[in-house]
């Protein structure tokens, strides 16, 4: 089983990799300590920071990560290695912006929403139950993979 995370404001990219990997993280950039521990205690998840501050706060010492490095890249290799992630396994299967597990779709209710080649060359869509935003494979897919070997230094 998979650990569920809440990423601090300052580890946006972080949070988003993670999600293309399909790791539960939860992110909200405007969000202060005191509500990132009392999301992170109501819902299980494991704090990623980079706050020295909020590392040494007592109620959260057991139940964090610090993320040192500074680059986004350096930043997910450590977490995949410190939680054993393996990054093909749920491969964009989470919307990257919202975190919602995404939905297969029936084509037909792509269109209209997707641009016309997109549409016309396209068979399988997916949906965010959650932001309604939809997703299709495409050249990015094949990018984002190629980001991942190189940042995980798998080459």
């Amino acid at each position: 089983m998979q650990r569920a995370f809440i990423a601090d404001s300052m580890l946006g990219r972080l949070a988003r990799w993670l999600r293309v990997m399909g790791c539960d993280v939860e992110y909200f950039p405007e969000i202060g300590d005191a509500e990132l521990i009392e999301r992170s205690e109501r819902s299980g998840r494991l704090i990623l920071t980079r706050d020295t501050l909020l590392v040494r706060r007592r109620q959260v010492r057991t139940n964090c990560l610090f993320v040192t490095g500074d680059h986004f890249r350096d930043q997910v290799r450590q977490v995949v290695r410190a939680f054993a992630i393996n990054p093909r396994e749920g491969f964009l299967t989470r919307c990257l912006n919202c975190n919602g597990l995404l939905q297969d779709v029936a084509r037909e209710s792509a269109a209209g929403r997707v641009p016309p080649y997109v549409f016309a060359t396209r068979e399988h869509f997916q949906i965010c139950p959650a932001c309604n935003r939809l997703y299709w494979g495409g050249t990015h897919r094949e990018r984002m993979k190629e980001e991942l070997k190189d940042m995980l230094m798998e080459r």
